[in-house]
């Protein structure tokens, strides 16, 4: 009878072990499979969605994240046709998206303030909109960038038709500017810094500085519309973790930057270390919290656009963001 005993209590115990170790494979398998399309090749704008990943705060939601560079088609068209759950992009590219008819919707504000601008090396004597004529621009095609270079040539009285447009996509700028261009649109919080690090004087014309309307959220996460009324409950907890990769980004900078390189082990580690150093401050700046987006700003930069005949209709800015599904402060 003992040995029967014995017998019995060790089969319950391997019976338990088997059972304990479906249900550990089932959770794991049953985690749900996220896109996330990067607007550029990974930089810090980024980081908060590598250290969320990273840290396993997806995974507490219950997510397993692919993060994955944008085709010709842009971030936006593939999240639009559902070939991406969510994406960076700018609000300038939203903007034009909405209007057109895009359905995609920004979820939050990667930094709150615009950082981006044109620059160029200071011995091409690029100081105003108005030395853009007869230089040549660094783009990636996107139709934001040239409305934008347009808008302000205009308002400078320059002839927009004097600016040879140079597709170079994502080709470095420094490269770039030694052998086929003259400036291009960058972001100060990459791009300024490296400047900085080659001690390589720059000009630069810092957007926000050229017009209070320019200071528009750049970049931004966004989603299509069908993603946030048919699974809100997904959002809600990929902006929570995200939410948190940001928030570590801000607490930690240095520890945000070794992750980022060690997922992407190309990137300048001295470059990491100081573009994050430079977004302490710029990921949340004034705002109450991580990504929140105010509907002036929207509205404001839309407004903008439509007067300088950028997009062809006003643009229903309230519609163009949400902030409902960002976690309130922890």
């Amino acid at each position: 009878m003992k040995r029967i005993t014995v017998v019995f209590s060790l089969l319950m115990v391997l019976v338990l072990c088997i059972g304990c170790g479906t249900q550990g494979d089932t959770e794991k398998n049953e985690l749900e499979k996220v896109t996330v399309i990067l607007d550029w090749t990974p930089n810090t704008n980024h980081t908060g969605v590598y250290v969320a990943d990273k840290l396993g705060y997806y995974e507490e939601e219950g997510l397993k994240v692919e993060i994955v560079q944008p085709s010709a088609g842009g971030a936006l068209q593939l999240v639009a046709a559902g070939q991406g759950d969510f994406g960076f992009s700018t609000q300038e590219e939203m903007t034009i998206a909405r209007t057109q008819g895009l359905p995609v919707k920004a979820l939050a504000a990667v930094i709150q303030h615009n950082t981006s601008g044109f620059a160029a090396p200071a011995e091409r004597g690029i100081k105003t909109p108005r030395d853009f004529e007869g230089k040549k621009y660094g783009g990636w095609g996107s139709p934001a960038e040239e409305a934008m270079l347009k808008a302000l040539m205009n308002q400078a009285g320059a002839d927009f038709s004097k600016v040879e447009m140079v597709n170079i996509g994502s080709a470095d700028f420094f490269s770039s500017v030694e052998r086929d261009v003259d400036f291009a649109w960058v972001f100060w919080g990459w791009t300024g810094i490296e400047s900085e690090l080659k001690k390589m004087p720059l000009d630069f014309i810092r957007l926000r500085d050229y017009s209070p309307a320019l200071d528009f959220y750049s970049p931004v996460l966004a989603a299509s519309e069908r993603m946030i009324t048919e699974e809100p409950d997904k959002v809600s907890r990929f902006m929570r973790a995200t939410a948190r990769g940001y928030e570590y980004c801000i607490a930690h900078p240095q520890e945000a930057g070794e992750i980022l390189v060690s997922a992407v082990p190309e990137l300048n580690r001295d470059l990491v270390t100081a573009s994050q150093e430079y977004l302490v401050a710029e990921y949340r700046g004034d705002a109450p919290r991580w990504g929140l987006m105010a509907e002036s700003r929207w509205r404001n930069y839309a407004d903008w656009m439509y007067s300088q005949g950028l997009i062809e209709k006003p643009l229903e800015s309230d519609k163009a963001y949400t902030n409902e599904f960002l976690p309130e402060n922890r």
